[in-house]
Order: C-alpha cells, then sequence, then structure tokens
C-alpha cells in the first residue's frame, strides 16, 4: 500500500436516488490500492443493492442508524489506508478530485485533515469553500452560494473542515479518536477540526478537487436539536479554560437571545430539548473537556484566532442582520483577543 492510498468511507441512510451517480463518479478515480468501504444505517430503499449493483468491490456494512459520525468511526475502524476521505452519499467527486486530494497530502505536510471545494447548482455556486465558526460555537459553509470563481485559487487554511468531501490522515484520526459517535451528526467535523488543531495539526481546503453536492438546508426540529446540543457539547469539550471564562457571560446572553429567535422561528422545543441534554450530559463532557484539553499542544489565544467575531450566515435569519449585536459582538471579541495576547 502507498504512502497516498485513500480509504473511502460513505456513509448512507435511505440514499437508494444518489448513491450510483456518486460511486459511478468516485470509481474511475480510485486505485488498486485505495479501499471502498459503506457504512449503511438501517435504509430500507434498496440502498445496499443499489451499491452492490454499482460498485461491487466496496464493502458494505449495515447497521442500525448511528447517525453520520457513527456511521464514519465505523467504516475508519475497517479501513487500513494511510489517508481517510469521508463523502457523502450525494457528494459527487468531479473529474480528478481523488488526485488532488492525493497531492495537498504530499504539499502539505503540517495539515491533519482538508475539504474538498464542494459546489451546488451543477458546479455554478459554492456550497462551502471550509466552514465557519463563529466564537458562540455557531457554525456554517463558508461562502454558501457565491459564485464558484469567488473559491480560493489555491490551498489555504480553514476555521474548519466540511465533512461532506472530508480527508484526514490515519496518523492523525488516531491521535485525537476521530469522531465522537455521541453528536449523530452535525458538528462532529467542527468538533473534530477543533480538536486537531488542539493537537498542533492544521486544517486546510484543497480547491482544485471539487465535490458537487445536493444540498439542502432543512430545518427540522430534529436538526435544530442536534445543533444546539451540539454546539454546546463542542464549546464545553474543545475551548481551552480561558477562552471559556472569558466567553462565559457572552454564551450565556447569547442563550437568552437564541431562545428568543427560536420562539420567533418555531423551533423553541428543540432548542430547550438541547439545554436539557446538555445538562443531563455535563458529567461525561467535562470527563470528556479533561480528556481533550490534556493534550494540548496550543494555547487559548491560537484557538481563538480561528473563530469569527460575525455572524454573516445565511443560514441564522434576520438575528444576524441586527447591526447593534453586531457591533457589540464586534467589540466584546476584540477585548477577548486582547486580554487573551
Amino acid at each position: 500500500m502507498t504512502a497516498d492510498a485513500v480509504a473511502v468511507v460513505i456513509v448512507t441512510h435511505d440514499s437508494a436516488g444518489e448513491i450510483g451517480a456518486t460511486l459511478e463518479a468516485l470509481l474511475p478515480q480510485m486505485r488498486l490500492d485505495d479501499e471502498l468501504i459503506v457504512v449503511d444505517n438501517g435504509s430500507t430503499d434498496g440502498t445496499i443493492d443499489a451499491v452492490r449493483r454499482t460498485a461491487p468491490v466496496a464493502r458494505v456494512v449495515a447497521q442500525g442508524n448511528e447517525g453520520f459520525a457513527g456511521g464514519a468511526v465505523a467504516g475508519a475502524a475497517l479501513a487500513s489506508s494511510p489517508l481517510l476521505l469521508f463523502l457523502n452519499p450525494d457528494a459527487r467527486p468531479a473529474s480528478g478530485c481523488l488526485d488532488e486530494l492525493r497531492r495537498a497530502a504530499w504539499e502539505q505536510p503540517t495539515w491533519g485533515a482538508w475539504q474538498a471545494l464542494v459546489t451546488m447548482d451543477a458546479g455554478a455556486r459554492i456550497n462551502t469553500a471550509g466552514n465557519v465558526v463563529h466564537f458562540l460555537g455557531l457554525s456554517w459553509a463558508g461562502g454558501c452560494g457565491r459564485p464558484v470563481a469567488m473559491a480560493p485559487p489555491g490551498p489555504e487554511t480553514v476555521a474548519f473542515a466540511s465533512g461532506a468531501a472530508l480527508v484526514v490522515r490515519r496518523q492523525a484520526w488516531q491521535e485525537v479518536g476521530g469522531f465522537d459517535p455521541r453528536w449523530f451528526m452535525y458538528c462532529e467535523d467542527l468538533d473534530l477540526s477543533l480538536r486537531l488543531r488542539l493537537a498542533g495539526w492544521e486544517i486546510g481546503i484543497a480547491p482544485t478537487a471539487r465535490v458537487e453536492h445536493d444540498y439542502d438546508f432543512d430545518k427540522g426540529e430534529r436538526k435544530w436539536f442536534l445543533l444546539e446540543r451540539n454546539r454546546w457539547w463542542t464549546i464545553l469539550s474543545d475551548y481551552p479554560a480561558a477562552l471559556l471564562v472569558l466567553l462565559a457571560p457572552a454564551l450565556l446572553a447569547a442563550e437568552l437571545v437564541l431562545l428568543g429567535a427560536a420562539a420567533q422561528g418555531g423551533w423553541l422545543r428543540a432548542k430547550l430539548r438541547a439545554q436539557w441534554a446538555v445538562l443531563r450530559t455535563l458529567p461525561a463532557i467535562l470527563s470528556r473537556r479533561r480528556a481533550v484539553q490534556s493534550t494540548s499542544r496550543i494555547g487559548a489565544a491560537e484557538l481563538a484566532r480561528r473563530l469569527s467575531a460575525d455572524l454573516d450566515s445565511p443560514f441564522l435569519g434576520p438575528i444576524a442582520r441586527v447591526r447593534v449585536l453586531a457591533a457589540l459582538q464586534r467589540g466584546y471579541w476584540t477585548l477577548v483577543v486582547r486580554l487573551l495576547a
């Protein structure tokens, strides 16, 4: 096996309508020493049959619905390649994508993880050119909706990498423990990226590797619950103590604002359930925090450098466009950064 062999891990759940096209785009790019592992999370629509029909070489694992995080962990455990590529079942790699992702492994030795440029609308617009995380833990797809011509011209570091088309070095994956299955889905890529950065790795994008994604931001109650629960789990686990203490007033104030936004947006029940889930699991998350922080190789100021003070997400609605709130959070963040220096 070569040093840039790739294990492609695809987690499916009722993905029969998309997986065939993804595999057809992927298979011609794979080398003999690459691996293809499909973990199916309890599909009932014939997904497994579609995989076996299109890609007989794939190793297929059927399990209950453990979410993206749990499925990815199960797939990675079966792989032996030096590079792990987590690919969504509806993310079709463009010609040459895998070669460009491999090239990043050689040219960017400090990167522990990196993503492809993820596009939408037949490649005309950006889905994500590297994800963004606000200091409150809110995160979103960076550059979403912009013309693809506005994508980075070459490799660069990003705040965190999208799990839609994500490469992780096996060494880095094993060092930090990979995804945490408890996240189920959403924010697991943010949590992994922050833990990798704490461990001394950088996170990047290889924009010459392109993947077309059938993207739709579904704002259902289940998604809001997972986003909010996992946001708090990530903050409590990954933010260094100095950063967490300085942000505590803002985090608590933001909870009041988010409760109002949730009530107005129709997802208050999901928000309250998320708060209860965080409180109920607090002992376990604080235990996880001790493990994460005990191996950190960078300080709070270095981690903070990758966080944003601007809520310019297209998914947050009117709250992201309130000028007074924007000015307050920028001023607050400027003070926090100065105190951490």
